[in-house]
């Protein structure tokens, strides 16, 4: 069920490559690079979760600089839970890099994914970085988004072309993205480059803005990983006026498409999803209340497993909302499923038939609420859950 994909554009300025470590499983590429060819400005935000993976321990660090060159990036094993070694065995390997291609240290920015509490095979990863350098390639994206996955069952990419001052730039993002997905930052990785100049303030201030509507608005299974991690780069390869608050809206409002597409893209992709579900919560008192209160029913099994049997059933839409904390009144709800009502001021409107037919017939779902309580709204994106996620999850180990 992914999104319509747009045409893939690569940025000017970079260079990718990927090479197979064996991390998890042999003969898959498990490792990629992305690499600019001058320094860039960098802006990034990371999992709340308390628990967090070295490597975002240390690309947070270095973050404060803010610039740099490189983003190395595994699949198989996230490097969390590993104590000191997990520490020393990143530094050595954004060390090796960094000598290999003559770059600081701290211009390298490290992401990882896969199995928590495992020491990664540090040695063979260390011999794949060879197999890095030697195929760095403008073509290489797309194996990247590849060798990132890990339940993903496809590649995760997006492309915008927008124009600030009379010129055009590109801004493409790659993610990975299927389970332990829940909105508390970013809940994947995702890198998104850009070949324009963006200055520094205005780089954080756009992924600010836009992540609370896009990385932090999609839920899969309410779990927080260790190792969310959402880069930006921009390095200016395609000169023109540096972007700062001049041309400010152009730029955020092609990164929250990028963005926004990435989280729509993840959410359909759940682990063993078949429908993408679409939450939009309006009339609500506050806009906190619209957020927890389409969370709510995102998160709910429920929901999801009713959604999943094509099952029209809002009585547990009704005890979603009602439990969400936000400010509602029966009376006042309506609720809708791809534009046939089902409750009309908290009571049933006898569509359900028509509701679960549509369910059916559509690989999309759409869950409208009205709260009837003031104007702020949310969006938030979704699957079902089935019996195989169970199963992924079950196996994830094994």
């Amino acid at each position: 069920m992914p999104l319509k994909r747009t045409e893939l554009k690569i940025p000017e300025g970079y260079l990718f490559s990927v090479a197979k470590a064996g991390i998890k499983y042999e003969g898959r590429y498990d490792m990629g690079l992305i690499l600019s060819e001058r320094p860039a400005q960098v802006a990034g935000v990371f999992t709340k979760n308390l628990v967090k993976a070295a490597p975002v321990v240390i690309t947070k660090r270095r973050l404060r600089k803010g610039t740099a060159r490189a983003i190395l990036v595994n699949s198989g094993n996230a490097n969390a839970c590993t104590g000191e070694r997990g520490f020393k065995d990143a530094l050595l390997l954004s060390g090796e890099l960094s000598r290999r291609l003559s770059l600081s240290e701290n211009e390298i920015l490290l992401a990882s994914t896969g199995v928590i509490g495992t020491p990664l095979p540090v040695e063979r990863m260390s011999a794949a970085l060879s197999e890095l350098i030697e195929n760095l390639s403008r073509d290489r994206l797309p194996d990247v988004a590849r060798a990132i996955m890990t339940t993903d069952t496809f590649e995760k990419l997006y492309s915008r072309v927008f124009t600030a001052g009379g010129e055009s730039f590109t801004l493409t993002g790659v993610a990975k993205g299927a389970g332990m997905i829940a909105p508390a930052m970013a809940t994947m990785l995702s890198f998104i480059l850009t070949d324009a100049p963006v200055s520094q303030d205005a780089l954080k201030g756009a992924l600010r803005e836009v992540v609370e509507d896009t990385f932090n608005s999609i839920t899969v299974d309410g779990d927080m990983s260790t190792n969310d991690t959402v880069l930006v780069m921009a390095n200016g390869a395609k000169q023109g006026t540096i972007i700062s608050k001049k041309y400010y809206r152009a730029f955020r409002d092609a990164l929250y498409e990028v963005m926004d597409a990435l989280a729509r893209i993840i959410a359909s992709d759940g682990e063993g999803a078949t429908r993408l579900i679409t939450i939009v919560v309006e009339g609500a008192k506050t806009r906190r209340d619209a957020k927890v209160a389409a969370l709510s029913v995102a998160n709910s099994p429920l929901v999801k497993t009713a959604v999943y049997g094509r099952d029209a059933n809002w009585g547990r839409i009704m005890a979603a909302l009602g439990r969400s904390g936000a400010s509602m009144k029966q009376e006042r709800t309506s609720i809708s499923i791809n534009g046939i009502e089902i409750v009309k001021n908290g009571l049933s409107a006898g569509n359900d038939s028509l509701a679960q037919k549509s369910m059916s017939q559509k690989k999309e779902v759409l869950i409208r609420v009205s709260l009837g309580m003031g104007r702020h709204s949310h969006r938030v994106y979704t699957c079902d859950l089935t019996e195989e996620y169970i199963r992924i999850n079950a196996e994830y180990r094994t």
